[in-house]
């Protein structure tokens, strides 16, 4: 759409689409040490996940050793990542959170 002005000059409006922020996949690991009702609760509280599904997933994890908590932007992802985990290392457990990019 161009915009002609009194003196001849004209304007076009240049329409610019942005690219979809790249999306990662927020996952946990398994350990031998971590239990299971902790990775349920990391699962509600991070992840709001209700107790059904958080239980899916940490079976998830404990059987095939990681499962995906979600899929997001970069910088929530990388948040997601660390808040969980500061949540285990403060409540002594080994559980690790990764994220991998899709």
């Amino acid at each position: 759409m161009a915009k002609q002005y009194q003196d001849g000059s004209v304007i076009e409006a240049k329409h610019s689409k942005l690219a979809p922020p790249r999306l990662y996949t927020v996952l946990l690991l398994n350990d031998d040490f971590t239990p299971m009702e902790f990775v349920v609760l990391v699962l509600q509280r991070f992840f709001s996940m209700n107790r059904e599904q958080a239980t899916q997933i940490m079976l998830k994890v404990h059987v095939e050793g990681r499962g995906v908590c979600g899929i997001y932007p970069r910088d929530v992802a990388a948040t997601k990542v660390e808040q969980v985990a500061a949540f285990a290392r403060d409540n002594q457990h080994p559980l690790a959170c990764v994220m991998e990019e899709n």
